[in-house]
């Protein structure tokens, strides 16, 4: 039976706190990002949850860290630079208890953001990520005045976005992918929080990637 645990691992500063979902075979690790932990964003967040469950669906030992200062994770928010230092010590972590199997990156809003910095750390090392998706990515100048350099990602990157998205404006992300040629999909009606919608991005993730 799938299984899921929580675990206190060793990042650079201190304790990470992650939920664990794993299938009945691994064949694949994943890594899940949630949204920013100064506005309430936690692994338990229903995106993050969602992604989870479908990568566990797909094969993938799914991992869920609690970004620093969040639960039982230390550390203080860095705007997401210590916080992907943290995502790699993950990523290490993984890989030591089940080898290197295939990687996927998923993430939710300052999730996505943090993990186009993973991705492209990983780009030219022994094990890149293989499979991305990012979710309402945080991209420009979003609710709250924050604004977000984010990375380019692999042209197989699935970006999915709301279309009345309130937080980060879906004018935002196509403003990011434009020049990366990058395909966007729009989740009609679709707010940040994809409220109602969540169904929709098991559906899009499982039809674009077969199980391992």
């Amino acid at each position: 039976m799938p299984a899921t645990e929580t675990a206190l691992i060793n990042g650079p500063d201190g304790a990470i706190e992650l939920i664990i979902d794993t299938p009945d075979t691994v064949r694949g690790i994943a890594l899940v990002c949630h949204p920013h932990p100064l506005f309430h964003g936690t692994n338990t967040n229903k995106v993050a949850h969602t992604l989870a469950r479908v990568f566990r669906d797909l094969g993938y030992a799914a991992l869920r860290p609690n970004f620093r200062g969040v639960g039982k994770s230390v550390g203080s928010h860095d705007n997401g630079d210590a916080e992907t230092e943290d995502m790699l010590a993950v990523i290490s972590w993984a890989q030591s208890r089940w080898g290197g199997l295939p990687l996927a990156l998923g993430g939710f809003s300052f999730g996505a953001f943090v993990q186009t910095r993973v991705a492209a750390r990983l780009a030219d090392s022994v094990t890149p990520a293989g499979r991305i998706v990012l979710v309402g990515t945080a991209a420009g100048t979003v609710t709250g005045a924050r604004s977000y350099t984010t990375e380019p990602v692999p042209d197989d990157t699935l970006v999915i976005h709301g279309e009345v998205d309130e937080t980060v404006a879906l004018a935002n992300v196509m403003a990011w992918a434009a020049p990366q040629e990058l395909p966007v999909v729009v989740v009609p009606g679709a707010d940040h929080f994809f409220h109602g919608k969540l169904h929709v991005i098991r559906r899009i993730i499982e039809r674009a990637w077969k199980p391992l």
